[in-house]
């Protein structure tokens, strides 16, 4: 690569990397380089300024989230410059914590090696051929693989939540797909599914996009109800990875909240907003 990028340059001097290859991709949160450490590949992925994230009104996300040091919560609630700071460094920590609590729960996620100055250092997730691996929604599919793919990331969705996490931002541009399917990536807006109110809200969204994504190729898959059977296990005390589904839910008949509904409205709204930047800037 001519030019190391100014992020990259720190980890470079410190020989935390060897050598910076060239760049892999740049999402909606960050840009994520293909890097060396002796002789083997990794990738950086290099968080980007809080003012070019979609992700600017995180409150929904960051809601439940412990801070153990009571000066630094104090810090960010009064969104000074010193809590902005902190609260970039609490994000990008989520997913580092994210990444290694999935990992220890089997869910299929790139091992981490480390944050350092708004750099994570990761697994390169590698297809067949040994080449970097596509996105979701760059694989060329049948009915068939969208089926297996769709119930195998079901799979992985029951155990994020089992293990605590909702990914809170899931679709076919932050699944990787390597030589044995589907690996989940992107992780900074993982939600606590305890804790967070929105959780619900943000997990069904995250089945139906999966659900809208395979359904263009296995149009059975759009009758399935997988977000609300699951949670309604999940809330009940009897979820479990492995757990057999159905995909089918009938909902209580009880009147809709409506602050709930606008909110999920709004929320919905901000992320097709920023799917579409997202989208111009790639074309």
């Amino acid at each position: 690569m001519k030019k190391t990028p100014k992020s990259l340059k720190p980890l470079l001097d410190d020989g935390i990397i060897d050598k910076v290859i060239r760049p892999i991709m740049s999402g909606k949160e960050a840009k994520v380089y293909l890097v060396q450490v002796n002789d083997v590949y990794r990738c950086a992925k290099v968080y980007k300024d809080v003012h070019q994230r979609s992700f600017q009104n995180s409150s929904i996300y960051r809601e439940g989230r412990k801070e153990r040091n009571s000066r630094k919560a104090r810090a960010m609630a009064k969104r000074s410059n010193y809590g902005r700071q902190e609260e970039e460094s609490s994000w990008q920590n989520a997913e580092v914590h994210a990444l290694n609590l999935l990992a220890d729960a089997g869910v299929r996620v790139p091992k981490t090696y480390g944050c350092f100055d708004g750099v994570l250092l990761m697994d390169l997730v590698s297809d067949a051929e040994g080449n970097i691996a596509p996105r979701l929604s760059e694989v060329e599919m049948d009915a068939d693989i969208a089926i297996e793919y769709h119930q195998l990331l079901i799979a992985e969705l029951v155990r994020m939540l089992c293990a605590g996490l909702v990914h809170g931002d899931l679709s076919e541009y932050n699944i990787l797909v390597d030589a044995h399917g589907p690996v989940i990536i992107d992780l900074p807006q993982a939600v606590d599914a305890a804790a967070n109110n929105n959780a619900k809200m943000i997990f069904e969204r995250d089945v139906n996009n999966l659900r809208l994504f395979f359904g263009r190729h296995a149009p059975e898959i759009l009758t399935s109800q997988y977000g609300p059977e699951i949670w309604e296990i999940f809330e009940n005390g009897k979820l479990k990875p492995g757990i057999s589904l159905s995909g089918k839910f009938t909902a209580d008949e009880e009147l809709a909240n409506v602050d709930e509904v606008l909110e999920e409205i709004e929320v919905a709204r901000e992320e097709a907003e920023a799917a579409r930047l997202y989208a111009e800037q790639r074309s």
